[in-house]
């Protein structure tokens, strides 16, 4: 993610040692919605200096992919509830994510592939400061697939094999 710049916002949270990584022992859906709603609080009430942004990891729940897309909705719902909207943000990374319209190997589909499903929970902004600083920052998701499809299938495996 950094080192190909996918995200040009991922590098200064993580020198800033500002990312809190929360891995879930969430078995069910219902046990990762109180993860998510305490990781949501947490977050909000954090120091930005402390914990910019977290990824809620949740490696035993929603391992199918069109689970975790219909849970979405949920979390959603999850930010409505918590008054939330419009001052976090949940990004989504799952390890087959598939973008609507592509084949399920197409390599666009692994800028949103982690190695465990999760939830990434970003300040509104702070993701609003970002693309103050960022030229073109409405580019970036088509750089981002360029930048996979120069590399191929063959140079990703290469890169994730090192």
């Amino acid at each position: 993610m950094i080192g190909l710049n996918l995200c040009p916002f991922a590098k200064a949270v993580r020198v800033k040692d500002s990312i809190r990584l929360f891995c879930s022992a969430a078995r069910n859906e219902a046990d990762l919605c109180a993860d998510l709603t305490n990781e949501l609080r947490l977050l909000v009430a954090a120091d930005p200096q402390q914990i910019e942004t977290t990824l809620l990891i949740h490696p035993h729940v929603l391992g199918e992919f069109l689970d975790y897309n219909e849970f979405l909705d949920q979390a959603d719902r999850c930010l409505d509830e918590l008054d939330l909207v419009g001052e976090i943000q949940i990004a989504s990374f799952h390890p087959d994510y598939q973008f609507a319209g592509t084949a399920a190997q197409a390599i666009e589909n692994h800028t949103n592939r982690s190695p465990f499903p999760m939830l990434h929970l970003l300040r509104e902004r702070s993701i609003e400061q970002a693309l103050a600083t960022f030229p073109d920052a409405a580019l970036i998701y088509e750089r981002n697939i360029d930048t996979l499809r120069r590399l191929g299938p063959e140079g990703w495996r290469r890169l994730i094999d090192a």
